[in-house]
C-alpha cells in the first residue's frame, strides 16, 4: 500500500502543511523531499534505507553525495542531492552573517559539513577578522597532511591576500577517527609559528572524522 492509500492525517506531506516540518521524523521528512517511493516500497521506508545507509541523519547530510540505493532514480538522486547540498549552504550562511565566532562549536558544523567523508584528506583554514567574524573559506592543499604537503609559506600568502587577523585550520581524516596525530601537532605550531610573523592568530584547528570534530585548541594542543 502506497502513501497515497493512507489516510490523509497520516500522509507526511499533508502532516507537514498542517502541524508543520518539526511534527516530521526525519524519514517522514526525506519521504517528502523523494516525493514518492519505489516498487514495493513507500516513501517513508525509503527514507529510512537512506538513513540505515548512510548511518545517521548527520552523515547522510555531509556525505558527498546521497547513497545509490535499488530503485533511487535520477530524479530522486537529484532532489535528495539539492536539499542537501541547500542545508550545508544555509551552514554556511551561519558564518557569513556577521556574527563573531565564539567557540569551536559555532565552526565545528560547517566545517564537518565541507570536509566529512571526502575521499581524500583536505587541509582547509577559516580566515577570521579581528572580530573572529568570517572573511572567507578555502581549501588550501589535498593529499595526506604532513610537513611535506602542508607549506607555512603559501598559508601566510593566503592569510595576507584575504587580510586576516585570525585563522581556524581544519582537515579531515578519511579513516574517520578524528584523534590528531604526531604530525598534525607538529604543522600546526609550524603555522603558528610563521603566521605570529605577520600577527595573525591560530584560534583552533579541528580535526573532521566521523564523529564530532576534534577541537586542538580544547585539547590544549595550541
Amino acid at each position: 500500500m502506497g502513501i497515497a492509500d493512507w489516510p490523509r492525517s497520516e500522509r507526511p506531506r499533508e502532516r507537514l502543511l498542517k502541524h508543520g516540518a518539526t511534527a516530521l521524523s526525519d524519514a517522514e521528512l526525506l519521504a517528502v523531499l523523494l516525493g514518492s517511493g519505489t516498487r514495493g516500497k513507500d516513501a517513508v521506508a525509503l527514507g529510512r534505507e537512506l538513513l540505515q545507509a548512510g548511518g545517521n541523519l548527520s552523515a547522510l547530510l555531509s556525505a558527498a553525495e546521497p547513497p545509490r540505493l535499488r530503485g533511487l532514480g535520477q530524479a530522486k538522486h537529484a532532489r535528495l542531492a539539492a536539499g542537501f547540498e541547500l542545508a550545508r549552504r544555509a551552514l554556511g550562511e551561519e558564518l557569513d552573517r556577521g556574527a563573531p565566532l565564539r567557540d569551536p562549536v559555532d565552526s565545528a558544523a560547517y566545517l564537518k559539513a565541507r570536509l566529512r567523508d571526502l575521499p581524500h584528506e583536505v587541509f582547509a583554514c577559516l580566515y577570521l577578522d579581528n572580530r573572529h567574524r568570517v572573511l572567507g573559506f578555502e581549501e588550501l592543499f589535498r593529499g595526506t597532511i604532513d610537513g611535506a604537503s602542508v607549506h607555512p609559506r603559501e598559508v601566510v600568502r593566503a592569510c595576507m591576500r584575504h587580510n586576516a587577523a585570525a585563522v581556524i585550520f581544519a582537515h579531515n581524516h578519511p579513516s574517520g577517527v578524528a584523534e590528531p596525530s604526531a604530525a598534525d601537532r607538529t604543522i600546526t605550531l609550524q603555522l603558528r609559528e610563521a603566521l605570529q610573523m605577520i600577527d595573525v592568530r591560530v584560534l583552533d584547528h579541528l580535526v573532521v572524522g566521523s564523529g564530532l570534530p576534534v577541537s586542538m585548541a580544547a585539547r590544549g594542543l595550541i
